[in-house]
C-alpha cells in the first residue's frame, strides 16, 4: 500500500520525489455488513430536519452502496479514528487506510486537514463523502510546497482507477484557500460532485489539477464547483511566490489521454479559469458556467479538444483583472468551440481567440454578446493560426471592436466564415469594420451583417488577396464592403449603406476583382482598382 511521506521541494507544480510507506496490520477494515452497522451507529445526522435527512440519506446511501460493490475493502474513516467534528486533522487516518481496491467512506461531518494526503501508484482507490465537509487549516499550518488536501498520483507514479465523489471543501475562513484535489492517473479518473465553498484567498495553487497520463486513458470530472474564484496573489500571504495567483482547474503538460470536464462552475480566478493550454492529450469542456477569470475563462490546447455547450460570462472586473478573455484556444490540432455562449457585460478582453499555436480550429453554432460600448474584439484569429472555420455563429456587438478579426501572416490556411450573423449598434470610432480580413484565401458565405452604428462602421474590409464572398446581406452606415487586395470575387450579395454611401468601395491597392449578380444599393466607388469585372449586378 502506498501512502504519503514527507517530500522534498517540488520539481514542478505537478511533480515531486515519490515516497512510500508500508502500513502495519493495525488498520481496521470493515466488511460491507459491518460498514452498514457502523453508519447506523454514528448518529451524526440526528440534529437535522428529519424530512431533509430522509431525502439526502436515501440518495447517498444508494450511491455508497453502488460504490461499495466495486471495492474489495471498505473503510469508514470515522470508525477508523477520524474526527468528524473538525477538531483534529484526519490526514494520518487517511494515510493509514489508503490502499489498492479500497474505498474510504466519510460519514456526515466536518473533517479538518492541516497537511497533504498523498497516495500514489495505486490501482482501484476511491473516496466518497456522505454530506462530508473538508475543513483545511490556514496558510501557515500547511508546509510548503505541499499545500494541498488530496494528492492522488503524481506524473511519474500515477494511480489507476480513481473515484472521488461527494465532498465540500469549506474555505470560508481567512487564508484557507488551498488546492483541494490533484489527481494524476494513467486511466480511469472519476471525480463527481465536488464543491469548494469560499474564495481561494491564500495565493497557493488553484483548487484542482486533473491529468490522465496514458494516451489511451480516459477520465471524467463532473460538477466540480469553485464559484467564489480566487484572490490576486498580492492580496494573499503567498505574495511574491506565485505569478498572478491561482487558476481554477488545471490540466497540465503531462496530460496525454482524454479528460472531460462536465457541468463545472468556476468564479473569477487570477490566472485562468480552466487552464489546459499546454495539454498534449484531449480536453473536453462540456456545459458548465465560467465567470470573470483573468487571462481567460477557458484556455484549451491539445488534440481534438473541444468546448461544448459552455457558458462564459464576464460581468465584473476586479482589481488587477485587466485582460479577461472569454475563450482562448492555445495550441494543438482541430480545437473546437461548439454550441457555446460568451457574454461580455463588462468586457476587457476578447471573446474567443485562436492563437498562433493552433494548427486547425472550428467555432460552430455559438454566440458572442458584447453589451457595452467598450472596445474589444469578439472573435480573433491570430496571424500564425492554421485553418479556422467559423460557422453558424451570432455576434451581437455594441462596442467599437471587430466582430471578427482575421490577422495575416506567413502560415498558410484559409479562414472560412459561413452563416455568420453580426448585429448590434457598434460604431466605427476605433475599429471601423465588423469583419477585418488580413489573410489570403479567406471565404465568406451567407453572412448577415447589420451594424447601424456611427463613425463609418463597415461590414467587411478585405486587406488580403483571393477572398471569396458569396451571398449574404451587408448593411452598415459607411461602405458595407471595402476591398484593398487583389483577386477578390464577390457574388450574390445585398449591400446597402444606411447613410447613403456606395455599397462597395474598391481602393487603389485592389486589382482583378470580380463582382457578379449582386444588389449594390448606391453602386460602386472605384478609386483605382486595376482590373475590375462586373456583370449582372443591380445598382438599386
Amino acid at each position: 500500500m502506498t501512502t504519503r511521506t514527507p517530500q522534498s521541494q517540488d520539481e514542478l507544480e505537478t511533480g515531486e520525489r515519490d515516497g512510500t510507506l508500508t502500513n502495519g496490520d493495525s488498520t481496521r477494515r470493515l466488511s460491507r455488513r459491518g460498514y452498514l452497522g457502523a453508519l447506523g451507529a454514528t448518529g451524526l445526522a440526528a440534529s437535522a430536519s428529519p424530512a431533509l435527512v430522509g431525502r439526502a440519506s436515501a440518495a447517498t446511501t444508494d450511491r455508497i452502496e453502488r460504490m461499495k460493490d466495486e471495492y474489495g475493502t471498505v473503510v469508514d474513516v470515522v470508525d477508523a479514528g477520524a474526527d468528524p467534528t473538525g477538531g483534529e486533522s484526519v490526514t494520518s487516518v487517511l494515510d493509514a487506510n489508503a490502499g489498492d481496491d479500497t474505498l474510504l467512506v466519510f460519514p456526515p461531518g466536518r473533517y479538518r486537514m492541516t497537511e497533504e494526503f498523498r497516495h500514489c501508484g495505486f490501482e482501484g482507490f476511491g473516496m466518497v463523502g456522505d454530506d462530508a465537509t473538508i475543513v483545511p487549516g490556514d496558510y501557515d499550518e500547511f508546509e510548503a510546497p505541499n499545500r494541498r488536501l488530496f494528492r492522488l498520483g503524481v506524473y511519474h507514479n500515477p494511480g489507476k482507477d480513481l473515484h472521488v465523489e461527494g465532498f465540500t471543501v469549506d474555505q470560508t475562513a481567512p487564508d484557507t484557500g488551498i488546492r483541494a484535489i490533484e489527481a494524476q492517473v494513467s486511466d480511469g479518473l472519476t471525480v463527481k460532485d465536488f464543491l469548494v465553498n469560499g474564495k481561494h484567498d491564500s495565493g497557493t495553487w488553484g483548487p484542482a489539477l486533473f491529468d490522465v497520463m496514458d494516451p489511451n486513458g480516459t477520465g471524467t470530472v463532473e460538477e466540480f464547483r469553485a464559484p467564489a474564484g480566487g484572490e490576486w496573489v498580492s492580496n494573499t500571504p503567498n505574495d511574491g511566490e506565485l505569478w498572478r495567483g491561482p487558476s481554477g482547474i488545471m490540466v497540465s503538460r503531462y496530460h496525454e489521454g482524454t479528460v472531460e470536464l462536465v457541468d463545472c462552475q468556476l468564479g473569477g480566478f487570477p490566472d485562468n479559469g480552466v487552464y489546459a493550454g499546454n495539454a498534449e492529450g484531449t480536453v473536453v469542456v462540456r456545459r458548465g458556467v465560467f465567470r470573470n477569470s483573468h487571462a481567460s475563462n477557458l484556455r484549451i490546447g491539445g488534440h481534438h479538444s473541444k468546448i461544448v455547450g459552455a457558458t462564459v460570462v464576464v460581468d465584473d472586473n476586479p482589481d488587477h483583472f485587466d485582460n479577461q478573455r472569454g475563450i482562448r484556444l492555445d495550441r494543438g490540432s482541430w480545437l473546437q468551440v461548439l454550441d457555446s455562449t460568451v457574454l461580455l457585460d463588462e468586457p476587457n478582453g476578447n471573446g474567443i481567440t485562436v492563437l498562433d499555436g493552433v494548427e486547425s480550429a472550428k467555432i460552430h453554432n455559438s454566440s458572442v454578446v458584447q453589451r457595452t460600448d467598450r472596445t474589444n474584439q469578439a472573435v480573433v484569429v491570430e496571424s500564425e493560426a492554421g485553418p479556422t472555420y467559423v460557422q453558424n455563429v451570432h455576434v451581437d456587438i455594441h462596442g467599437s471592436g471587430n466582430a471578427v478579426e482575421i490577422k495575416g501572416g506567413d502560415r498558410p490556411g484559409e479562414v472560412g466564415l459561413s452563416d455568420v450573423r453580426i448585429t448590434g449598434s457598434a460604431s466605427g470610432a476605433v475599429f471601423r469594420n465588423a469583419i477585418r480580413c488580413e489573410r489570403d484565401d479567406c471565404k465568406f458565405r451567407r453572412l448577415e451583417i447589420d451594424q447601424p452604428g456611427s463613425d463609418y462602421r463597415r461590414a467587411l474590409e478585405i486587406n488580403a488577396d483571393d477572398a471569396y464572398v458569396s451571398g449574404g446581406t451587408f448593411e452598415t452606415t459607411h461602405h458595407p464592403i471595402v476591398v484593398n487586395g487583389t483577386g477578390a470575387w464577390i457574388e450574390g450579395t445585398y449591400s446597402e449603406s444606411y447613410d447613403g454611401y456606395e455599397a462597395l468601395r474598391l481602393n487603389d491597392s485592389s486589382g482583378d476583382v470580380g463582382v457578379a449578380e449582386n444588389t449594390l444599393v448606391g453602386g460602386v466607388l472605384d478609386v483605382g482598382c486595376d482590373g475590375l469585372s462586373m456583370y449582372d449586378n443591380e445598382m438599386a
